[in-house]
């Protein structure tokens, strides 16, 4: 039997929001007020939720990002600190932290408006910030930071051989020289859609398929795993959960790393918020192995 990986270890550049978060039997229409049935403000944003999925994985995880100086900013820093991640490469800017309003409805959908605030004053990257890329295994990246960071981020990687995993959400327009910088990109089929045949030049693709798994496209062929059947209660954050899980569990094999983050992913749809159900990787490997998930 081959030896197991050693636990990988993952540098995350990206945001951190504090999600508002309503609960509704169903998403208002243009210009409708509904009741809503609950609320919650839980410590998000695409670059933490990806972080706090990663650590639970297993990886070692270092975060790179900005929080504000408002009353959201000390639950925010704390929220990662909990879950074990180092936060030595978060900043505190001036103004409001990031925020993100989500509404979600009795069938466990979403809408969501994000506001980056802070997250937008996150410029340049400082040499302790570059020396942690260097020296990290993975360099895992989002959209909902200044896209030249990113960049600057990956470019870095590069030069030290460091794997590059980017899911471009929100979608927006990259230059070639960029997407020439990733090596994984993670990406959901809408977002696939709308970046186009640009994506083909990514040596590893992974497209998450929602209640049909996800696929994978790159130079171990062509494959799609399965979904994993759970109660979802809120989707929101069910891509980070999967992105973060597959870039920690990245050094098992493509389709290992797949079947891992679908686990992941399916779980963390069984709780309300984007980081409360986000599971360890003891629950994952359970249910991997047939074990349903004892209620939390």
């Amino acid at each position: 039997m081959s030896a197991e990986p050693a636990p990988a270890d993952v540098v995350v550049l990206g945001s951190v929001n504090m999600d508002l978060v309503a609960t509704v039997g169903r998403r208002p229409a243009p210009g409708e007020t509904v009741l809503g049935t609950g609320f919650a403000a839980v410590p998000g944003g695409k670059g933490a939720n990806q972080a706090v999925a990663a650590r639970r994985s297993g990886a070692r995880v270092r975060f790179l990002g900005a929080v504000g100086d408002d009353v959201f900013a000390p639950a925010l820093r704390e929220s990662l600190v909990r879950a074990g991640i180092d936060v030595r490469g978060l900043r505190a800017a001036a103004g409001p932290s990031g925020t993100a309003t989500i509404v979600v409805d009795g069938g466990g959908e979403n809408s969501i408006v994000v506001v980056p605030a802070a997250n937008h004053a996150l410029a340049e990257l400082d040499p302790d910030d570059l020396a942690a890329i260097a020296a990290a295994d993975t360099l895992l990246c989002q959209l909902e930071i200044p896209v030249p960071v990113v960049a600057a981020g990956f470019a870095h990687a590069r030069a030290n051989g460091t794997v590059t995993v980017l899911n471009p959400s929100p979608v927006q327009r990259l230059p070639a020289e960029m997407w020439a910088l990733v090596d994984i990109a993670v990406v959901n089929r809408g977002e696939a859609e709308a970046i186009g045949d640009v994506l083909d030049q990514v040596p590893h693709r992974v497209t998450t398929l929602g209640a049909d798994g996800a696929r994978y496209d790159g130079p171990d062929g062509c494959f799609t795993v399965p979904a994993v059947p759970v109660r979802a209660v809120d989707t929101t954050g069910a891509g980070d959960a999967f992105t973060g899980a597959l870039a920690a569990r990245w050094a098992h094999g493509p389709e290992a790393a797949l079947r891992w983050a679908c686990a992941a992913g399916a779980l963390a749809t069984t709780a309300l918020g984007a980081t409360t159900a986000v599971p360890d990787a003891a629950t994952i490997a359970g249910l991997l192995a047939g074990r349903a998930p004892q209620p939390g």
